[in-house]
């Protein structure tokens, strides 16, 4: 199944490592080194025009990673990925 995470963007839930508040999480050090190390490496996908909201981990079958930056918040994203069964599958869903 399929997670709609902000304008045209949707990703496959099985890949969903986590979904994480972009407020709270980006306190602590170790997230900010995650997410700038990611950006280093080109792993960041921008998928908003406004103010980022929420990020969402995802990794596929050959274990590359890749973080999306949603305008969407954690918690809607959570709903949205219950309405179609999937929070099972996800790993760490975090608000």
């Amino acid at each position: 199944m399929y997670l709609h995470i902000g304008q045209e963007t949707v990703v496959r839930t099985d890949e969903v490592v986590g979904i994480f508040d972009m407020e709270n999480t980006t306190i602590s050090k170790t997230t900010r080194v995650f997410l700038s190390n990611a950006e280093k490496q080109n792993r960041v996908i921008t998928v908003c025009d406004d103010l980022p909201r929420s990020f969402v981990v995802c990794r596929d079958k050959q274990g590359n990673e890749t973080v999306y930056i949603s305008q969407i918040s954690c918690a809607t994203l959570r709903k949205r990925a219950a309405l179609i069964g999937q929070t099972d599958t996800m790993r760490g869903c975090f608000v």
